[in-house]
């Protein structure tokens, strides 16, 4: 069953156009309803400037969600506007991810921008996707914040390691991965056991995924002395791939939320949209 709903982050962030741009793209494949976004956040400003300012801290900042409001309504207008699709635009206020995951719940799939530690667009310092995926319940496309992405879904890799979250993401994914002329299921350094792979690793999910009509094609490889996320980027790298789904692994609910090494480098490092699920 195709996505029906996509939600769609929209910012002030440089590469927001790009991630509108993939999203309209999948919602055209899905002949899904695309939602645009956009979450009024105020600017950090600091305890002595505020008492030193006073009221006009308030104006200041109201005029900040007013120009922000008004930039992100033109770019999503100048992008779908001529799409013939269903779109809607949205505005709420309040914290990113709170309002992400409120509106997102009602939607088959989020989409998000990687977080830039270098500037945010927002004047936010949240990295949203690392939190968002825990919150929602629901599968999150994060989209680089550099690189221009012609297509999308054409050529994917599966990170699986039968796990739990893997297992959610294949099962998150399936719309995509149906429309793929290729998807690679990659296992690295497969372990066997109850709770672990079968005797071909990968070939139990590449099966499943062949009778939901996907062209999945099980790899698997063995490289103890190299980073799991390197080696998922290099792979993809060398098979062209324009899609990654994987899970997201957690060992912490808390604020502070420790995410597995794969998860954590492929958020940092990704070079092609990453869906993510837990």
């Amino acid at each position: 069953m195709p996505y029906k709903d996509i939600l769609v982050h929209v910012d002030g962030s440089a590469n927001c156009a790009t991630r509108i741009d993939l999203a309209l793209s999948l919602a055209k494949t899905q002949n899904a309803h695309l939602i645009g976004l956009y979450v009024a956040t105020n600017p950090d400003v600091p305890e002595f400037v505020q008492s030193l300012m006073g009221q006009q801290v308030q104006e200041v900042q109201a005029r900040y969600q007013q120009e922000g409001l008004a930039a992100a309504a033109k770019l999503w207008g100048e992008r779908t506007g001529n799409s013939g699709l269903p779109v809607e635009w949205r505005f709420a206020e309040g914290d990113p991810v709170e309002q992400l995951s409120l509106h997102g719940r009602y939607a088959d799939l989020v989409v998000v921008g990687q977080h830039d530690g270098s500037i945010n667009g927002d004047g936010s310092q949240i990295d949203i996707a690392d939190e968002l995926v825990f919150e929602l319940g629901r599968p999150v496309m994060v989209v680089p914040y550099t690189g221009h992405f012609k297509v999308l879904g054409q050529r994917i890799m599966v990170a699986w390691n039968a796990s739990r979250e893997s297992t959610r993401a294949v099962g998150d994914s399936i719309p995509i991965l149906r429309d793929a002329k290729h998807v690679f299921v990659l296992a690295i350094n497969p372990r066997g056991g109850n709770n672990g792979h079968g005797a071909v690793p990968g070939a139990d999910i590449a099966q499943h995924l062949a009778r939901h009509g996907v062209k999945a094609e099980a790899q698997h490889v063995f490289a103890e002395d190299v980073d799991v996320g390197n080696m998922l980027l290099s792979r993809a790298a060398d098979e062209n791939i324009d899609l990654i789904v994987m899970g997201c692994y957690g060992r912490s609910r808390l604020r502070e939320i420790v995410l597995g090494g794969a998860t954590r480098h492929m958020l940092k490092h990704m070079t092609v949209p990453v869906i993510l699920s837990h």
